[in-house]
Parts: C-alpha cells; sequence; structure tokens
C-alpha cells in the first residue's frame, strides 16, 4: 500500500482545489465540484471562487443565486453552504441530523417546554406555504402562536424541522449585516422534492475534491458520523493509501495525485474555506501551532493566505487597505508574491483606491 507524504498531500489537496493554478470553468462547475462552499458570510464564497477561477465576477455567482441554479442554505456541519440546487436535493437528507437529536441540545431546552413539536412544526409550514419570509418577521408570527418564548429559538428549531433556503438576496455581494435574511421551504424555493439520503454519492464526491482521506476527515466535513460502514461498502471501487502516520486514506480510482515538489503559488483564502475544514487532520494545510493561534477567534471566520501551499499568516480588510499578518519570516521573493496577490484581489473586494500592508508584528 502506497504511503503518501504530508507534501504529497498537500500537493494533491491544491490540485484538486484548484488552488495549484486558477482555472477557466463556469462557477456553477466549480461549486458542483466543491460541493458546497462555505458561505456563512455572504462575501466570503465570492472570495473563494475568485481565488480559483480566472476572470471570475461578482455577478457570475448572484445571478446563479438569482434564477436559483445555485441555493444558500444549511447543510454540511449544519452550516450555511452554498450548492447546487441539484445537488441540494439529495446533500441535505444525506448531513441533516436527527431532528430529536438536534433538538435535545441544552440550547433549545427552555424554548422547548412545554411546546407541541408537531403543531408547532404544522404552524411553521403554514407561515411559510408559498412564502418567503424575513426570519424576524417568522419569529414574530411564531410568538404570536407559541408566546413567552424566543423567537430567534423558535425559527432555529424550525429549520431542524423543515428544510428551509435562503432567498437570493442574502447571499449577494456585501449583504452582509444590511439585510434580514428571508427563508423558505426548500422545495417550494426550487420546485422539486427532495431525494432521499445518498451516502455513496457524498463521499466520492467528497474524496474527488478533498481526497485521500481517512473516514474520520469525511465525517469531519460532513458533520455525519458512523460512515465506517459506508466506506466498507465502497472499498472495492476506491484506492487506498496510507499517510506518514500509518492511517488509510480513501480515494477514487481516477482523481490525480500530486507530487511533492509541484509549485504552489501564493493565494489569499476567505474564512471558512472548506480545504482549511475539510479534514480532521488539517496539518495538510495548516500547522497544529497556527491552528491554536486563531483557536479563541476561529468561530468568527479568519481569513487566510498560503505560501509554499500551507497557510502562512492571515489577512484582513480594513477599509480598503487589505492588512496581511504573516505568522512566520517571509523571504524577499515570497513577500512580492503575497503584495502581488494582494494587489490583484483589491480591486474585486473594494471599489476605493486601496492599498495593502505587510503588519509585522
Amino acid at each position: 500500500m502506497k504511503e503518501l507524504s504530508l507534501r504529497e498531500l498537500n500537493r494533491t489537496l491544491l490540485l484538486r482545489q484548484h488552488l495549484a493554478a486558477r482555472v477557466s470553468m463556469p462557477a456553477l462547475d466549480l461549486i458542483r465540484h466543491l460541493v458546497a462552499v462555505q458561505g456563512q458570510d455572504p462575501n466570503w464564497p465570492y472570495v473563494g471562487l475568485w481565488t480559483r477561477l480566472t476572470g471570475f465576477r461578482h455577478e457570475d455567482l448572484s445571478t446563479l443565486l438569482e434564477d436559483r441554479t445555485v441555493v444558500r442554505a444549511t447543510t454540511i456541519r449544519r452550516t450555511v453552504h452554498l450548492s447546487a440546487a441539484d445537488d441540494y436535493r439529495w446533500l441535505y437528507p444525506t448531513v441533516r441530523p436527527d431532528p430529536g437529536a438536534a433538538l435535545g441540545a441544552i440550547y433549545f431546552r427552555e424554548t422547548l417546554a412545554g411546546l407541541d413539536i408537531g403543531e408547532f412544526a404544522g404552524a411553521g409550514k403554514e407561515l411559510l406555504t408559498g412564502r418567503t419570509v424575513a426570519r424576524r418577521e417568522l419569529g414574530r408570527a411564531l410568538i404570536d402562536r407559541f408566546p413567552h418564548r424566543d423567537p430567534g429559538r423558535l425559527v432555529h428549531i424550525l429549520g431542524h424541522l423543515h428544510p428551509l433556503v435562503h432567498d437570493n438576496e442574502a447571499g449577494r455581494w456585501n449583504a452582509w449585516g444590511s439585510y434580514s435574511v428571508s427563508v423558505s421551504l426548500a422545495e417550494e424555493w426550487m420546485n422539486t422534492p427532495l431525494a432521499g439520503p445518498q451516502p455513496e454519492t457524498m463521499i466520492l464526491r467528497y474524496l474527488t475534491a478533498f481526497g485521500p482521506a481517512t473516514t474520520a476527515d469525511i465525517q469531519a466535513w460532513a458533520g455525519v458520523t458512523r460512515l465506517a460502514e459506508v466506506i466498507t461498502r465502497l472499498r472495492p471501487r476506491l484506492r487506498v493509501f496510507r499517510d506518514e502516520s500509518g492511517r488509510e486514506l480513501f480515494d477514487v480510482p481516477d482523481a490525480p495525485l500530486a507530487p511533492a515538489d509541484a509549485p504552489a503559488p501564493v493565494r489569499f483564502l476567505p474564512a471558512f474555506d472548506n480545504a482549511l475544514l475539510a479534514h480532521r487532520d488539517r496539518r495538510r494545510m495548516i500547522s497544529d501551532e497556527d491552528r491554536a493561534r486563531i483557536n479563541k477567534i476561529a468561530s468568527g471566520g479568519v481569513p487566510m493566505y498560503l505560501v509554499d501551499g500551507f497557510v502562512h499568516g492571515r489577512w484582513d480588510l480594513d477599509g480598503s487597505t487589505i492588512r496581511v499578518t504573516p505568522w512566520h519570516p517571509l523571504s524577499p521573493a515570497d513577500e512580492a508574491a503575497v503584495i502581488e496577490e494582494a494587489e490583484k484581489l483589491l480591486p474585486f473586494i473594494t471599489d476605493a483606491d486601496g492599498k495593502v500592508i505587510i503588519d509585522r508584528q
């Protein structure tokens, strides 16, 4: 069984994520390839597509949301992602947690006390049928029927009981903080019923974009446990490798592998990019030491940049300035490459004349 080094895994991930070289393809094809693009903040998916595609424009994504070819909704890891509508149909049922287990969280205990779930689910569906409703308005309507509870948590509970998608305005560029997200029943929004769970499809699609990977990696990306049995069924159709620690890595048969010495350009990644979050063992792109730097603030999202294929530091947009904060020394050549890539990004993320600052700490 072939062993793959950490650098081979790094270069292979860059290749499959289209971070080794930008590609010319429709944005929809890239979203399908990536399966689900993190969309917790409306702007980050645009940056993630820009860093992978040649000539990407904001309208290339916003148009897909407007015509409902791409949907914005909670899917993998119970967080907001963008996915092709035809992928959402099977992906959501595959990763959706059991509603009973999800609602057993302490967070919901007070809101659920004395609540008839069947009655509540029916009322929520009635309020949404044929409508797209702002979450704030939906919360107020639910409070009218189920008083003395937290409206935000009632909306959250409803999202566990019915698949909901966000309206296209919630995913437009610069929508964060300026727009109240509205939701619809997913099947009405897409005008098509959901499919049944398809864990085999999910695993094969994941491996195509993120493999080779362990079972734990797949589960970490999807937010789903107990996939070992599915992997066992798929095993005759998969390649199997080992990493430097001896763990089994599974892969689809024809996906490319990259050599350890393949070139790796500087790349700026958005916060929450799945290239960084899609493995239980994230060392193929970020060291444990660098992860520890941001543990306390990671939930808020930390955009990072790559040098030689690995996370080298963070970047932030401060007004019209990209502020780059290295965590490791930069050689003159690498610093020039970081500034060059940041200057390419500037006109995409800010309308003003901007500048790049290397913030050495």
